[in-house]
């Protein structure tokens, strides 16, 4: 027993690393991300157009199409391969036969981008068997922006192969990653303004509210802090009065018509002693 036991032990051990190997392989992969795209001139700007299709990575797409007899389907997946084909970014795949035929592979990439599209090319496909002078294929992939989906239907638009060279697949995806950021259009007086209302939204209705339900008020007495409110409504007008008057509210004496007071009486006098006595 002891003579198997060994070699058992070192089997499961080898294949227990070997499966530890191929995880920590395929977290390497996924990871990756865009970057596994290897553009055929690396620069900065085309590395930045691949960075807005992060979210679009890891992700099969697949679209079938029926040309008379024949029936086709294509699959396409960014910086990853496609339908599992080592370095194929686009493939077809025949219907009938199983034939695989790589459009383009990631490993050739280029990368061209606008404010809400971007272009993405893999050169490098297999060659044609009698078109375009037996070049290989190119896929073009236009992502469009669309805000409503993550990630749209994938479609063929069509095969460019009837000219001598620069045969293309062109195919079209709609994306929301594709879209611009959008920006504030508010200020920060605005802000200010709109927080401003708010709270005075709040005071006056949970005021009214507190008067009415709780302190059960009526009238306009139900409006928060009635008293206060009235009482600086009334210092606010005497100060503007007090201010902006430069002169008495009374009239003048000339401007005067009949008064409204009754007049004083004079004392009555007496001449009783100019009398003869």
């Amino acid at each position: 027993m002891q003579l198997f036991s060994v070699p058992r032990q070192c089997h499961i051990t080898l294949q227990t690393f070997m499966v530890l190997l191929v995880l920590c392989r395929s977290c390497v992969f996924a990871g990756n991300g865009t970057k596994a795209c290897k553009l055929i001139h690396e620069s900065q700007s085309e590395r930045k157009v691949l960075d807005r299709l992060e979210p679009l990575v890891n992700k099969n797409f697949t679209f079938d199409q029926t040309e008379g007899e024949d029936s086709y389907t294509y699959v396409f997946q960014l910086c990853g391969d496609a339908g599992g084909v080592p370095q194929a970014g686009a493939i077809q795949v025949n219907k009938k036969d199983k034939k695989i035929k790589k459009i383009g592979l990631y490993t050739l990439t280029k990368a061209v981008g606008g404010s809400d599209w971007v272009m993405l090319i893999y050169d490098g496909g297999d060659k044609y068997d009698h078109h375009c002078s037996q070049k290989n294929r190119t896929a073009m992939v236009m992502i469009s922006c669309d805000k409503n989906v993550d990630m749209g239907n994938f479609k063929v638009i069509l095969e460019d192969r009837e000219r001598e060279h620069d045969c293309f697949y062109l195919f079209e995806l709609d994306s929301s990653a594709v879209c611009p950021a959008v920006q504030s259009q508010l200020s920060a007086g605005s802000i200010i303004l709109i927080i401003g209302f708010c709270l005075m939204a709040v005071y006056l209705i949970g005021g009214f509210l507190y008067q009415r339900l709780i302190v059960r008020a009526k009238g306009m007495e139900q409006f928060p802090n009635y008293a206060f409110w009235v009482e600086v409504g009334n210092l606010t007008a005497d100060g503007c009065d007090f201010v902006c008057r430069s002169k008495n509210r009374e009239a003048s004496p000339g401007s005067r018509g009949v008064t409204t007071e009754p007049l004083e009486e004079e004392p009555e006098e007496r001449d009783d002693h100019l009398l003869p006595m």
